[in-house]
């Protein structure tokens, strides 16, 4: 099976890319992807045609895309994964579908949301999280309940940063990406995908497993 991977930014990329390997085997033995980074997440467009392809985000481009991915031969599945941020999961969900079934009903598209954001997988692997930053702070990370909509990265960045979030915000850009790149980098090889807490990422890890061995998509968050 082949499967393409859209993400909404490159430190998804970074994770995602090493999860694969994790969930379904070495690159070509026999499933292989391929994982394409977009410049944020905006929205879906109203005549889901697909806005500026150069622009890169990627709600603007996803009908554009599945439409595309369905002609394409050798392209047996796609995985959408985004952060849900504040947005009602179940709501955006149905919006997605709508887009799938609209622009490429016959294709096999998996969508899967990081509740709040995408460091809630690591938060759901504290023993991953701590072999990497053994000085992170258990007092803040003790605060965060699992897949809650609290400011994850910046609680995150509480944790890890010397300063917290209120340092990382004040220095800016190019910071915030840089801290999250970094985490992926530390965390993502430590992580256990059998003991993680994040029932978002259990959503990922176990759609994509069925995605491979050609069984249902069940199970929509």
């Amino acid at each position: 099976m082949h499967i393409e991977v859209l993400v909404e930014d490159s430190s998804g990329k970074t994770l995602v890319d090493l999860l694969l390997p994790k969930l379904l085997g070495p690159q070509m033995d026999p499933h292989t992807w391929r994982v394409h980074p977009y410049k944020g997440i905006g929205r879906i467009p109203v005549d889901l045609k697909g806005g500026d392809p150069a622009k890169r985000i990627l709600l603007a481009q996803v009908p554009r895309l599945l439409a595309g991915y369905s002609k394409t031969p050798g392209i047996d599945a796609v995985v959408v994964v985004l952060d849900s941020d504040r947005r009602n999961c179940q709501a955006f969900l149905a919006e997605l579908k709508a887009v799938a079934a609209a622009r490429a009903p016959a294709l096999n598209t998996m969508f899967r949301l990081a509740i709040e954001e995408m460091e809630a997988w690591y938060l759901g692997d504290r023993a991953a999280l701590l072999a990497a930053y053994p000085r992170a702070k258990n007092a803040v990370l003790d605060r965060y309940e699992q897949d809650t909509v609290c400011g994850t990265w910046e609680l995150l960045a509480d944790a890890l940063h010397p300063g917290g979030s209120t340092a990382v915000k004040t220095a800016g850009w190019p910071l915030p990406g840089q801290l999250k790149h970094e985490w992926a980098r530390a965390v993502g090889p430590l992580m256990d995908l059998e003991v993680n807490e994040s029932p978002s990422f259990r959503k990922f890890r176990d759609g994509v497993r069925r995605l491979a061995a050609g069984g249902p998509l069940v199970g929509d968050l």
